[in-house]
């Protein structure tokens, strides 16, 4: 159905500027507490990084994206069936309820965590709703020749809010932790407002059943995978990481298992909830395949500038490891700009040239964007490092939006909906994957390495062996995670052992100075980062050759919005 049909000319203005802000607000929320993890826990009286209080901070960062990971197919599913807009309307309402809940924490301690990252994921439910559907509202207001440009607009602005989301969480919790959650209520409350009186049903609407079996299997499946990938980064047994504890890999099994019962189920069943034979419309297949391997690449790489730029690259040039968190986004908003330019533009000519000439050349941006962060040194100079920002930023740009129109454009009208799902839970899990996937090898890479450097260091400013050893010997998650919240690692790992009110006050300083654990770990960080670094540019140049296989590009005159269910489909 097209935008005139369904709604007029000003009804799609208004369709995209919505869905725009409902995205945008749910993605921020996706990384604003990353940043401002440190003021919420001082503010909740509790440290994140003592013995036992590490799954607090992973679960308040990968709970938000677990549950848009999970639940996003099914809500999309929902809008299918009961309706876009009042599916969209609804997760508005529950997003802005969330976020004046977590605004309004009354409890301290674990408490005080459990309370916010319990309303985070109330939070996330509001925020895939929002997401599983806008691509299918839009898709439905408007026409084929403007798509590419409206969905490139609302998932550029989708991507940039994760990194606008790191300088925002920065600014407010200079100001107050609370304030990190109060600027979501007054947005999700007139986005709500807006959306109820503003937006209607255009599109195609298929009443059908609940796939119970569907749902369940796929959401404790995908969740008991991403679980357990969670507290595979967490220490096990002396062990740096998890990935021997039996509870994890019996959830990895678990998780398998319950996703080979979905798909078996998923034919079987009258209405299903994941629409496997769309996979058979290649431009639908190669599309969401380069989109999962593109987000794990970009997760990664979100994940490791931070650590790169708040343990070593700040430090080393002045800032202190406080302001590091603000600063870190300030210095990543070359990626933001990237996405911001590329986005809109590569969406307008995908319209007109195709999806595939904007996607593939995209992503091959993006690998040699990573390329070249392979080359930098640990201390590089800003503006190449600026210039290789950008460039992923366009390059992911470029991809994005093309992408999107393409796998949207691809599917039948009446399956837009799940369609939109499918899409966001391939990104999503990418997200949460990357966050297992590079973690992992970042603390493996240290693992080899950091222990000896970081005690021969120590001793070196007159730390007894003793204790120096067994500092080094603690899992290199604690010094990962002390860098990431803008902790002092030195001052964090000898705090608690008195041994710095027994040295000089010259070696005092020079350990707990802002360069000493920056040259440090500098050669064990490296070599980490060249390893995430050359995975991720793998993983670009495997997804570029995913969307080079999607097909040929067709004109608008001979496409229309009716399209085949299954088969080859129509090439985008």
């Amino acid at each position: 159905m097209t935008a005139q049909s369904g709604g007029g000319e000003r009804y799609k203005w208004i369709a995209l500027s919505n869905t725009t802000l409902g995205v945008l607000i749910a993605s921020v929320d996706g990384s604003i507490v990353i940043i401002s993890l440190p003021a919420i826990f001082r503010g909740i009286g509790l440290d994140p990084l003592a013995p036992g209080n590490i799954s607090y901070l992973l679960w308040m960062i990968l709970g938000y994206l677990l549950v848009s990971a999970v639940l996003v197919v099914a809500l999309g599913r929902l809008g299918d069936m009961f309706g876009r807009v009042r599916m969209y309307n609804m997760g508005f309402a529950i997003f802005a309820a969330a976020s004046l809940a977590l605004s309004l924490d009354p409890l301290t301690g674990g408490g005080g965590a459990l309370w916010l990252i319990g309303w985070r994921v109330v939070q996330a439910f509001g925020g895939a709703t929002l997401t599983g559907n806008s691509a299918a509202i839009l898709t439905d207001a408007f026409p084929a020749r403007q798509r590419g440009m409206a969905l490139g607009v609302n998932q550029i602005t989708a991507l940039a809010g994760q990194f606008l989301g790191l300088l925002a969480g920065g600014l407010l919790a200079a100001i107050d932790w609370h304030a990190v959650f109060w600027v979501s209520v007054p947005i999700g409350v007139l986005g709500t407002i807006w959306s109820y009186r503003s937006l209607r049903e255009t599109g195609e609407r298929r009443p059908a059943r609940i796939d119970w079996i569907g749902t369940a299997t796929f959401t404790a499946g995908t969740g008991v995978i991403l679980a357990a990938i969670t507290y595979g980064i967490q220490p096990y047994g002396g062990h740096p990481t998890g990935w021997g504890n039996p509870a994890v890999l019996g959830g990895l099994a678990l998780g398998v298992l319950l996703l080979i019962v979905f798909c078996i189920a998923e034919t079987r069943v009258v209405a299903p909830m994941f629409r496997l034979g769309l996979f058979r419309i290649r431009a639908f297949a190669a599309g969401n395949l380069a989109a999962l391997l593109t987000a794990i690449a970009r997760g990664g790489l979100q994940f490791m500038l931070i650590i790169w730029l708040q343990g070593i690259w700040l430090p080393l040039h002045g800032f202190d490891y406080e302001d590091t968190p603000l600063w870190a986004g300030i210095y990543m908003l070359p990626l933001t700009a990237g996405f911001l330019v590329a986005g809109p533009v590569s969406g307008y000519l995908s319209d007109r040239f195709g999806a595939r000439l904007f996607a593939t050349g995209g992503l091959v941006i993006v690998a040699g964007a990573f390329v070249g962060l392979l080359a930098l040194p640990v201390n590089f100079s800003y503006p190449v490092f600026a210039l290789l920002l950008l460039l992923s930023g366009i390059g992911q740009g470029m991809f994005s939006a093309p992408n999107t129109s393409a796998i949207m454009g691809s599917v039948p009208p009446g399956e837009r909906g799940v369609a939109s799902g499918m899409r966001s839970t391939f990104q999503n899990s990418g997200t949460s994957l990357s966050i297992g996937i590079f973690f992992s090898l970042m603390i493996a890479g240290l693992a080899g390495s950091l222990p000896h450097t970081l005690a021969a260091g120590l001793q070196a400013q007159g730390v007894p062996a003793a204790t120096a050893t067994s500092v080094a010997a603690l899992p290199p998650v604690s010094t990962l995670f002390a860098a990431f919240l803008g902790s002092n690692p030195v001052g964090h790992l000898l705090g608690s052992s008195g041994v710095l009110a027994t040295l000089p006050q010259p070696n005092v300083d020079v350990l707990t100075g802002k360069t000493f654990f920056p040259q440090l770990v500098a050669g064990p960080v490296h070599n980490g980062l060249v390893t995430v670094f050359t995975a991720a540019a793998v993983m670009a140049v495997v997804a570029a050759v995913a969307s080079l296989l999607r097909g040929r590009h067709q004109p608008v005159a001979v496409r229309g919005d009716a399209q085949p269910a299954s088969g080859r489909g129509r090439k985008q």
